[in-house]
């Protein structure tokens, strides 16, 4: 079964590119916008990453993060990163874990799904997007839901 909207996020705790665990519990009442994507420098998931890093403040000023998630390793993500200039967490699922607690499907049955989460400050998915092909359009509807949450509080 899919996570939707409404259901509470599972929790997540993964190193990132840098070695840091991080822990969703650690982000005090802040949204967190989750995006899982393919593989480092493929061109949709570079302009998917690029995307939210050129919007990055934006999100900051909402009140999100933003972190990435692929089943690369450590060493991939951080040269991924640096060649990008990303200034978000690229978390290291290398046994698809993650991917599993949220339930991201595969596309055409073998490709890793790349699905982005809204998940507000009480850890429960708002929004739930995904789309293989246009990796630019998690970006833009990522901020839109966010920016609707903010203008109902």
């Amino acid at each position: 079964m899919v996570l939707k909207s409404g259901d509470k996020a599972p929790e997540i705790e993964l190193k990132d590119q840098n070695g840091k665990l991080l822990k969703s519990r650690d982000l005090r009442n802040q949204a967190l916008v989750l995006f899982f994507y393919p593989k480092d420098d493929t061109p949709g998931c570079t302009a998917e990453a690029c995307s939210f890093r050129d919007n990055y403040l934006t999100f900051k000023k909402l009140g999100a993060e933003v972190w990435g998630v692929s089943s690369d390793n450590q060493e991939s993500h951080k040269l991924f990163a640096q060649r990008h200039s990303l200034q978000f967490p690229l978390l290291c699922d290398e046994e698809n874990k993650l991917r599993q607690a949220y339930k991201v499907p595969k596309s055409f049955g073998v490709i890793p799904g790349r699905v982005t989460y809204v998940i507000d400050n009480k850890k429960i998915i708002r929004y739930v997007f995904n789309n293989l092909l246009n990796g630019p359009a998690h970006e833009n509807k990522a901020r839109a839901i966010l920016e609707e949450i903010k203008t109902k509080k």
